[in-house]
């Protein structure tokens, strides 16, 4: 099989990798290993990896598919502080990842929480307590609901199509997410609007 044959494309990363790119460097710890929580395509780990060195980048994803999109992207534009894909379910009440030597310093996680139900968005902000020590980051970035209400009619649409495909799914409120972090021990530092009317989220383990 050509490892090529397996890459995906998410068209969207191309528009915020550069920006989201801005923030991490911004936030990031300066060394360590950053745990990419639901990678997808792989695109943003290939991405990344070379550009916050000597941090290292951990991509990981449930999805098998997803994990052999993700080593097919890596053999395509290879990173020496890149590692392989592990499994990992945000839903589960213990990681993978808890059960290896990494320093975790930080947690990314990119449109997933919208794209899930509510309970992903639990298990990784329970996952992030479990996992980060004392100021370790968990960034957030997708589309969020401020005051209960949309930010821009295009997120009014989208949030609509994503609940006919999965009831369970859906624009979340950032009030709800701040309260449920902050019972995790995870304290909102910044809030960054982005591109497409989309927001960064970071929180700080306490």
């Amino acid at each position: 099989m050509n490892y090529f044959d397996a890459r995906q494309y998410a068209p969207a990363t191309l528009r915020n990798r550069e920006p989201i790119l801005k923030v991490l460097l911004e936030v990031l710890p300066p060394t360590g290993t950053v745990l990419e929580v639901s990678s997808g395509t792989g695109e943003h780990a290939v991405f990344f990896a070379p550009q916050i060195y000597p941090r290292k980048w951990l991509p990981s994803d449930p999805n098998p598919v997803a994990r052999a999109s993700i080593m097919a992207w890596s053999k395509h534009a290879p990173a020496e502080n890149l590692y392989p894909a592990i499994a990992l379910d945000a839903c589960d009440p213990v990681w993978t990842v808890e059960q290896q030597s990494r320093e975790i310093v930080a947690i990314v996680n990119i449109n997933m929480i919208h794209i899930a139900p509510w309970s992903a968005c639990l298990g990784l902000l329970a996952g992030a307590k479990r996992i980060l020590s004392s100021g370790g980051i968990l960034y957030l970035y997708g589309p969020f609901k401020q005051g209960g209400q949309h930010t821009a009619e295009s997120n009014v649409a989208f949030d609509a199509s994503l609940r006919v495909q999965n009831p369970e799914w859906g624009v979340r409120n950032l009030e709800d997410v701040v309260e449920v972090a902050a019972a995790e021990n995870l304290s909102l530092i910044k809030t960054v609007s982005m591109p497409a009317n989309n927001l960064s989220i970071i929180f700080r383990k306490m």
